[in-house]
């Protein structure tokens, strides 16, 4: 059996978030098909349905959790669960319709986009999923004299030295599935992964547990993507690490109900380099990918 890290990435628009973020969530094999089934009954709970059921073909970080999702949750107390969803059914079906929901219905709406960010992170968690992911400045370029435009970035590259290190720990191989995007830009990604894995000799020796051939899918057709997206997003938003640059302003709200989770989730092991032990976490900042 293998790990699989389902890939994403925020940010890359260069509009409202501060950081561009790329990484995913891993999870094994044998979790895999319990954690799909655990969201599926997850939406089901919280909305009263399916969202695919009134046009909405995923659920993402920027939608689940964008600050209308908090106002309106926080117009009234916490309905009971019944309520919730009898009001957020209503809601959708109202937006689908071109009707405008009520006051009662957008409250619940929002309660159940919490509810279900929140109930997301605690089935991560109970699958042993894992999270690593790499930032870099928003809109960062490279510089005018960069001429290394087929190797891998630097972010990608300590992200699947992270990944590699925690298959080492756990004996298992891991492979690559990623959200596809547009097909030449994911063509060139593939070249510089390639790259990577077949000249870099630290990228051969990692193929001895990652598999570099990447597998593209859907998002809006894979849960998992759905579900990496979200994390992405709250790293984003909330996740800041200032002893290394990574000082941003910070989403209150997701660091409040998010942050602990993405906390728990990420890597933690022992990484190795010229002889020396360096204990190191999945999620990093990196000022500089063009840099040496």
């Amino acid at each position: 059996m293998s790990w699989l890290l389902f890939m994403d990435e925020s940010g890359h628009d260069h509009r409202t978030m501060w950081y561009e973020v790329h990484g995913g969530i891993a999870i094994h094999a044998s979790r895999l098909w319990p954690f799909v089934q655990g969201i599926r009954a997850l939406e089901a709970s919280a909305f009263g349905g399916s969202l695919q059921q009134f046009g909405r073909r995923e659920f993402k970080g920027c939608k689940l959790l964008d600050k209308d999702k908090f106002k309106w949750a926080n117009q009234s107390a916490p309905m009971q669960d019944g309520e919730r969803r009898r009001h957020a059914l209503a809601f959708l079906a109202r937006t689908a319709g071109g009707q405008k929901p009520t006051r009662d219905q957008f409250t619940a709406y929002g309660q159940a986009c919490l509810a279900m960010a929140g109930g997301l992170f605690e089935l991560l968690r109970s699958n042993r999923a894992v999270l690593f992911a790499g930032a870099i400045p928003r809109g960062v370029r490279p510089p005018a004299d960069y001429n290394s435009t087929e190797i891998l970035r630097r972010d990608h590259v300590r992200l699947f030295e992270r990944f590699f290190y925690f298959l080492e720990g756990e004996k298992d191989h891991g492979l690559l599935v990623v959200d596809e995007t547009e097909k030449s830009h994911d063509r060139k990604w593939v070249r510089r992964l390639e790259k990577y894995f077949t000249y870099n000799q630290n990228g051969r020796l990692r193929t001895q547990w990652v598999v570099p051939t990447p597998l593209f899918v859907s998002s809006e057709m894979a849960e998992p993507i759905q579900a990496a997206d979200v994390c992405i997003y709250c790293v984003n938003c909330a996740f800041r690490l200032p002893k290394s640059g990574m000082n941003a302003p910070v989403w209150q709200d997701i660091a409040d109900n998010f942050c602990p989770w993405l906390f728990q989730l990420q890597f933690s092991g022992d990484c190795y380099k010229d002889g020396q032990v360096y204990h190191e976490y999945g999620v990093f900042y990196v000022p500089d990918p063009y840099a040496p």
